[in-house]
């Protein structure tokens, strides 16, 4: 990209020149790679949605298109989601892997959107430095450090889908079996909201240019360190409402979208109102998942 600054273009024809000039601009390059990694995640998303919502060809092309909306909505909503997946519940390297490509799509769906003013924040003070004909390094490497931290995180959470399987706190449908395991991951992620590492997490989040200023790099290595250091922030301020996903359904992508939207409404925001709202919220539903489930085994327990 610096070389590309650095040379005239008068070999290529005009039209060429400016778009290559253009795709040499870190800050286009950074909206491509949000663009471009978001879409990956929705994509694969929907390509799951595809394998369980089936064809649509009997029904003649444009019946088809009519119906695809109401089918995929259907297919989203439906409790039984997550059995597509992995019929039975069954568990091998083959639905290891599948759960693990399933959570790497979530996060890069979920987060990088959040992570929008941070990439950018580092694009535009690499196109001005570039510029300046300095050596800068692409925006695609920061965003591969700060995506590494949260494939890790796909990775552990699949092991934690195995394990909470297993114990029969999540069906084979990836669905809550459990009032009491809802109600404790949602006051978990309520009580965090207000942590003083939560916090902490956020400032960093909301405010990039300071950390990229003072910890400026040249080259690839050390840009990708930015990423995860920046990713780290990211999963501090974020993993809780992350786990929300195990109480809710993890293949629900109604509160996918939602906890996406609330994740990067938060990071732009400059006060810690709507954190607390979000904690209050939580916390208060997660009181009302564990009183339900003692409702209805109440009976039960009389008897």
């Amino acid at each position: 990209m610096t070389e590309l600054s650095r040379h005239p273009l008068d070999h290529l024809s005009p039209a060429a020149a400016r778009l290559a000039a253009v795709f040499a601009r870190p800050k286009v390059l950074a909206v491509l790679c949000i663009v471009a990694l978001t879409g990956l995640g929705w994509l694969y998303l929907g390509l799951l949605i595809g394998e369980m919502g089936g064809s649509g060809a009997a029904l003649g092309p444009g019946m088809a298109a009519l119906d695809l909306l109401p089918r995929a909505w259907n297919v989203l909503c439906s409790p039984t989601f997550g059995m597509a997946l992995m019929p039975e519940g069954e568990w091998g390297v083959s639905g290891f892997l599948l759960v693990g490509l399933m959570w790497m799509a979530m996060t890069l769906a979920m987060m990088l959107p959040s992570a929008a003013p941070m990439i950018y924040t580092y694009a535009e003070i690499a196109d001005t430095a570039a510029r300046k004909h300095e050596k800068v390094v692409s925006p695609f490497v920061l965003t591969a450090g700060y995506a590494a931290v949260w494939f890790g995180f796909a990775g552990t959470a699949t092991i934690a889908q195995f394990a909470l399987t297993k114990a029969a706190l999540l069906n084979p449908s990836m669905a809550s079996a459990s009032g009491l395991f809802s109600g404790a991951v949602f006051i978990v992620a309520g009580v965090y909201q207000f942590s003083s590492l939560k916090n902490a997490c956020l400032i960093q989040c909301r405010s990039p240019f300071p950390f990229f200023f003072t910890n400026w790099q040249t080259t690839p290595r050390g840009v990708f360190r930015l990423g995860v250091k920046q990713g780290l922030f990211c999963f501090g301020c974020c993993w809780a409402m992350m786990l929300v996903m195990f109480a809710v359904g993890i293949m629900n992508v109604v509160w996918m979208a939602a906890l996406g939207v609330l994740m990067t409404v938060e990071k732009m925001t400059v006060t810690n109102r709507l954190t607390h709202a979000i904690g209050v919220f939580a916390i208060a539903a997660g009181l009302a998942f564990i009183a339900t489930a003692f409702v209805a085994h109440w009976p039960a327990a009389a008897n």
